[in-house]
């Protein structure tokens, strides 16, 4: 065993990246504080070739070097826009009938292992600040609301884990 090359990976340019085909998923950031997080996020994305990312509120935007440091340049390649609020972000998905939902612990969440994305449907996952989660403001405009199962002590994963795993799992379902 060992590991591959860079050319061995097949890495495509940006501009390529760019014009490829992508997952029928947008990732919005409701008011997410750290630049690292929103890096991290952007840098999944690519990963799992998302369409977009919608920043909104305090959400820190790009071009700025802390984003940088863990986006590693997939500010580039991911399509990206911002909105003031989250509640502008979810009427302008609506209105191009793109299905929301929140990532959130909610009274009537469903669970990531039970959530089964339909055929030929877009999708928005709303990820949340790091300490107040997802707005109350977007739960009460969200389609769904999909809960990571946990069973430990702390309820919660830092942003950028929460959307690795649920970036992975739409990608797996989808496939």
């Amino acid at each position: 065993m060992r590991k591959l090359s860079m050319q061995e990976l097949g890495r495509v340019e940006v501009e390529e990246f760019k014009k490829a085909p992508k997952t029928p998923l947008i990732v919005v950031l409701d008011n997410v504080r750290s630049m690292h997080n929103v890096g991290s996020v952007f840098r999944t994305s690519d990963c799992f070739a998302v369409e977009k990312i919608i920043l909104c509120g305090i959400t820190a935007q790009p071009p700025h070097r802390e984003i940088e440091k863990t986006a590693l340049g997939a500010t580039e390649s991911v399509d990206w826009e911002y909105f003031d609020t989250v509640e502008n972000a979810i009427k302008s998905l609506k209105e191009n009938n793109v299905q929301v939902c929140a990532i959130e612990q909610v009274t009537q969440s469903v669970s990531l292992k039970d959530f089964k994305p339909l055929e030929n449907q877009k999708y928005a996952f709303i990820f949340g600040n790091e300490v107040h989660g997802v707005s109350d403001e977007a739960i009460a405009l969200v389609d769904d609301c999909i809960e990571i199962p946990q069973f430990g002590t702390k309820h919660s994963f830092n942003i950028s884990v929460t959307a690795g795993i649920v970036l992975w799992d739409f990608y797996n379902k989808i496939s």
